[in-house]
């Protein structure tokens, strides 16, 4: 077992990686601080936004979102989740999760999008970029953690960048593959009425493809969802710590309130990025009408 031990050691991929790393704490400290105020800038300032809207204005406003998008079922059940998280008084944690998840994704879609754009261009790009999405999918999430501490310390910035690399990948990959199934016809019509590249791409390709990175989008912020409760072994705060607490405490109820709470924010946050996805909403007056149907027949 020692020899394995020393063998595993004594790895040169994994002192390579050391140096690496080594290497980046004594020559690049300062851009590793100047990202590190700019990504604590961008989720304080995005909690304290979400912190100064009262909790029963927050709930009606993301019920009636719901209402427009989705259901007047799903409106009932986001009043009914978000009460219930305020009752078991996780509230702050919540909005501090929420603050990590926003942070995470729209980095992730900022660096993501053209990515994938680029990918679904340039043949040679995603020849280079897919097997680096490979990787980052196939990893351990819990792996991501420790480059992040070493290189950020602990805390909330270390999560969110562990997060963003976990869950940057299905953007990249739906909006490529978006962009790649565009129809032909419709791109040869696009240039034949004098559309340059820009205008091909953002009135042509991308509504047509809309669908399938807006896919990627939902996924995005699903996994940036879950990377962040696991992030709170780094500091990461919010509802995982909850989560984390009730482990180390072996406290099932605690544990399971911060699940339910981490449950109702994950499906709000998926069925309303998931409504997206379709080209139009539907209108207003034809949900409400789905939604009462029932109830008229009976």
């Amino acid at each position: 077992m020692t020899l394995l031990a020393a063998a595993h050691q004594a790895s040169w991929l994994g002192q390579g990686v050391d140096v690496i790393v080594a290497w980046l704490l004594a020559n690049a400290q300062g851009a590793f601080d100047v990202i590190k105020v700019s990504v604590l800038a961008v989720v304080s300032f995005i909690e304290i936004l979400l912190d100064a809207v009262p909790a029963w204005l927050l709930a009606w406003a993301v019920a009636a979102v719901g209402l427009w998008r989705v259901s007047g079922g799903f409106a009932l059940f986001v009043l009914l989740g978000l009460n219930l998280v305020l009752s078991l008084q996780l509230w702050n944690a919540m909005i501090a999760t929420l603050a990590l998840v926003i942070t995470a994704s729209l980095l992730a879609l900022v660096i993501g999008l053209p990515l994938g754009i680029l990918s679904a261009r340039y043949s040679s790009v995603w020849r280079v970029v897919r097997p680096c999405l490979d990787l980052m999918q196939t990893m351990p999430a819990f792996v991501y953690l420790i480059p992040a501490v070493m290189l950020f310390s602990t805390g909330a910035v270390p999560s969110i960048l562990a997060t963003l690399i976990f869950s940057m990948p299905p953007v990249v990959r739906l909006t490529q593959l978006g962009l790649s199934q565009v129809p032909a016809d419709l791109i040869e019509a696009g240039r034949s009425f004098g559309c340059s590249e820009r205008q091909l791409l953002w009135k042509v390709q991308m509504p047509s493809a809309l669908p399938t990175v807006m896919t990627g989008v939902n996924q995005t912020i699903m996994l940036a969802l879950s990377m962040v409760v696991i992030a709170s072994m780094i500091g990461g705060g919010g509802l995982g710590d909850v989560v984390l607490r009730g482990i180390q405490q072996l406290d099932v109820g605690l544990g399971f309130e911060g699940g339910i709470a981490v449950v109702i924010l994950a499906v709000i946050l998926d069925r309303l990025s998931q409504s997206f996805t379709a080209r139009e909403g539907q209108p207003l007056r034809q949900r409400w009408r789905a939604w009462m149907s029932p109830w008229r027949s009976s």
